[in-house]
């Protein structure tokens, strides 16, 4: 007899700059997505598994941008290698869902349009990091950087902010440019989500967002009304 193979799982990523409300949203997500019976992972990046949460600490703390933006990409495909590897990729064989905080659009956006680094570079990076392991949406949640920078450091309070929090608004609104244009140039995958409503509002949002683009796969239940 042939052994059932589970159908394959479905992959969330959520990008945007400092403070747009990522990790609330992924928490809201999930938390909906498992009260429909379906088995999801809630993970971010960098971390996300034992050898990335490693690496998540020296990259957090600046150690990686003494070696130039080639130099951070480098630490930041190292560690998701070892995600995909031992989180990502299992989940959805698994059939489970896997909705990510941060994932390779992150990595184009800081090191490759904010950190210039030589796009030839990135691409090869992730070929090698990322291969087929494709998220099937992504949210990019917007904000004007001085909202999200303002938003951060209430987060933050008294704790230090990390590499790239201390970088000046400038810096932030070129991330914020860059990660609308990844969504332009990849509207199949992308949909930008305005992040200045409240979080039930944008939790609202993306949820509709959700049933339109992978209808296919959510319980019978969640797609009738």
């Amino acid at each position: 007899m042939m052994a059932y193979a589970p159908a394959r799982g479905r992959f969330i990523t959520f990008e945007g700059g400092e403070g747009t409300g990522k990790s609330v949203q992924v928490r809201r997500l999930v938390s909906r997505l498992r009260e429909l019976g379906l088995g999801v992972v809630a993970t971010r990046e960098p971390g996300g598994s034992p050898g990335a949460e490693a690496l998540r600490d020296i990259i957090l703390a600046g150690a990686g941008a003494r070696f130039g933006s080639a130099g951070e990409a480098l630490l930041f495909s190292a560690a998701r290698i070892d995600h995909i590897d031992a989180t990502i990729a299992p989940a959805l064989r698994r059939g489970d869902w896997v909705v990510c905080d941060r994932f390779f659009d992150s990595t184009r956006a800081y090191q490759g349009v904010a950190g210039d680094l030589d796009p030839a570079l990135l691409a090869s990076l992730e070929r090698v990091a990322v291969g087929s392991c494709r998220p099937d949406l992504t949210f990019m949640l917007d904000l004007p950087a001085s909202i999200g920078m303002a938003r951060a450091t209430l987060r933050r309070g008294a704790a230090p902010a990390d590499r790239f929090e201390r970088e000046g608004l400038a810096y932030h609104e070129t991330l914020r440019r860059a990660f609308l244009a990844i969504a332009e140039t990849e509207p199949w995958r992308c949909v930008v989500i305005d992040g200045r409503p409240s979080e039930e509002v944008v939790a609202d949002a993306i949820w509709r967002v959700v049933e339109a683009r992978l209808d296919d796969a959510l319980p019978h239940s969640a797609r009738v009304r």
